[in-house]
Order: C-alpha cells, then structure tokens, then sequence
C-alpha cells in the first residue's frame, strides 16, 4: 500500500470518528430536550397548588396534636365552674322536683349493675401520624415485654394510628400498667371508655 492511500484511510477515520461522535452529541442534546419538555404522566396530572393553600394549610397543621382525643368529650371544666352551683341551690322548689326521664336514665346505667365499673381502661403508649412510626413504638413495647395493638381512629381529617395496651376492666390494672411504662421511660396516657351496654 502506498503512503497516500494510508494517509487516505486515517483522514476517512478520523472524519468518521469526528461524524459520529457530533451525530451522537446531537443524539444526546436531543433526548435530554425531548425528556425535559415532556410532561410526566402522573404527577402533572395533579392539581398544583398555590402559595396561599400551602400558606393555610401550614397554619391549619402548625398545632396539630394526635393526641388531642385523650382528653375526652368532656374536657376538664375551668376553675370558676363551681360558682354556678350556689345558684342552683337557691331554687328549692326545682331541686325537690324529680328527676326528667332522660336524666333518671342515665343516673340509672351505673347501678343497674352494682360493683361493676362503667368504664374499660387502656393504655395509650402514643398516637402516630404514620403507620411506620406506631409500628417502631409497638416493637420497642413489645421488647420491653408489653402486648400493645395498633387502632386506627380519624381525627381532624387524618389517620392517626394510637398504639394501646388493653382492655383492662380495672383501672387499678391500668395504672399499674402505665407505671410499667413510665418505669422503663414510655410516656403513657390512662384512656377510659364508656362500657358497651349488655
């Protein structure tokens, strides 16, 4: 072979090798401009929302609690609650008039059985807003030697999941049960609902 004809071939390759590699930078540019204008199938299909929503739904949830439903239907009354009762005790001829039917049943519930508590106890070891994090609480009982379940409850438009110890028909059990868990450092919380009607 002659000199001109190697020369020949090394300039067909390097042109060949310069082609390519352009056609393949072109190739490149052009999948990343065609992936980047493209919308995503799922996420662009939902709503976006605007600065003002996040905004609002920030302050609704600034002093979200999961453990709010601990403390009852009947939250603890504030100290001036029993000023009302002196007035009361003025109207002589009302307090002496029996009962209404409503109230006579309801005064009744408790002592249709004698002895028996109307309430069951639990134990509440937390109150979750992911179900991972109450499964981590249930475990972490469950080393310690305690039998704790996970319930579910909607509170506030959200799940929250409560892990509990319980039922105990005796709230002598469930204390002692609580003070289990403060002994070995578990923030606990005694929860008493009302006895289902036999």
């Amino acid at each position: 072979m002659s000199a001109t004809m190697k020369s020949q071939q090394r300039g067909r390759l390097v042109l060949g090798l310069g082609i390519g590699l352009l056609a393949g930078v072109a190739l490149s540019l052009a999948v990343a401009l065609y992936v980047t204008k493209v919308p995503v199938p799922f996420i662009d299909k939902v709503p976006h929302r605007t600065p003002e929503q996040d905004a609002a739904e920030l302050e609704k949830n600034r002093n979200w609690d999961p453990n709010a439903a601990l403390a009852g239907k009947n939250p603890m009354r504030p100290a001036s609650a029993p000023a009302a009762a002196p007035a009361l005790a003025t109207q002589a001829p009302a307090a002496s008039a029996p009962p209404a039917p409503a109230a006579r049943t309801a005064a009744a519930v408790p002592s249709t059985r004698p002895g028996a508590d109307p309430f069951i106890y639990f134990v509440q070891a937390g109150a979750f807003g992911r179900a991972e994090d109450a499964d981590q609480q249930r475990a972490r009982l469950g080393l310690l030697g305690f039998a704790a379940r996970i319930t579910e409850r909607e509170q506030s438009g959200r799940t929250v999941y409560r892990v509990r110890l319980g039922p105990f028909d005796k709230k002598d059990e469930a204390d002692a049960a609580r003070e289990r868990l403060d002994g070995n450092g578990v923030e606990a919380a005694l929860v008493r609902v009302q006895r289902p009607e036999r």
